[in-house]
């Protein structure tokens, strides 16, 4: 969650579809943390993270774009919707452990992937983590690299005190006190990865970007893009965070097709 007026158009264009049934649901303890997954369609698996403040819900709207082709999984990140809070300071590495442990549990040696924001920031530290767990991921408004300190203005806004000016929380979430702890742990979101660790990443990556993200400087979209040895940039004009929603989304579709397909030939 990089920009929180976006955040606000985000949640109204994701509307909830209530008509596509999962083949499978559960939480499992992972890490002594219970994390929510849902799985649908056939085919090879791909995961889709979420950003900060959302759940898995946010890529209800992609499910039938994805299910035909792949075998789709959406979960919710330690902290959010259906899963544990966070028992802990917020940590970006530790977040991602704790989806390492869970694709452990579910037998999948190798995923693709798409991660939103906090969900692409996650996947960084997967590929760090586990380099060769992940075949191929997008990351969204996401360079692996964000610090909450150098945004002040996000940090005045997002408090618990202000949590009606962010109506979305208690439609993802399970419950008031999980809200405050995602507000309150957002002073700790801070995550670093650094040339060298991009140098080691072997994941096909595809970073996409709106040249309007307020969150995202442009400057560590060309670093990333830089030292990641295998990697595609895709810079959309005039739009914001949430590039791949409302009248992109088709093309993000179309284009993240693309990208994996040319990665499993």
């Amino acid at each position: 969650m990089k920009n929180m007026l976006l955040l606000l158009s985000l949640f109204l264009a994701t509307t909830f579809c209530f008509g596509q049934m999962p083949k499978k649901a559960e939480s499992v303890s992972v890490n002594d943390t219970h994390l929510y997954y849902e799985v649908y369609g056939e085919g090879e698996p791909l995961i889709l993270l979420h950003g900060y403040t959302l759940s898995s819900r946010m890529w209800t709207p992609f499910i039938a774009d994805f299910r035909e082709d792949y075998e789709v999984y959406i979960i919710d990140l330690t902290g959010h919707g259906k899963s544990d809070g966070f028992t802990s300071d917020l940590s970006i590495r530790s977040v991602a452990k704790d989806l390492e442990a869970l694709l452990k549990y579910l037998e999948l040696d190798t995923v693709k992937a798409v991660g939103f924001s906090y969900g692409g920031d996650v996947l960084f530290q997967l590929a760090i983590i586990n380099p060769t767990i992940i075949e191929s991921m997008i990351t969204i408004g996401a360079v692996g690299t964000w610090d909450v300190n150098n945004h002040p203005d996000y940090l005045k806004a997002f408090t618990f005190e202000n949590k009606d000016n962010f109506p979305w929380m208690n439609a993802y979430h399970s419950n008031e006190q999980q809200v405050r702890s995602l507000m309150e742990q957002f002073k700790n979101y801070t995550v670093k990865v650094s040339d060298e660790e991009l140098k080691r990443i072997q994941t096909d990556v595809m970073l996409v970007f709106g040249d309007d993200d307020e969150g995202i400087q442009l400057k560590e979209a060309f670093r990333a893009r830089q030292y990641l040895p295998h990697s595609d940039l895709w810079i959309v004009p005039n739009q914001p965070h949430s590039v791949h929603e409302g009248l992109h989304k088709a093309d993000f579709i179309k284009n993240a097709k693309l990208f994996f397909n040319k990665k499993s030939k």
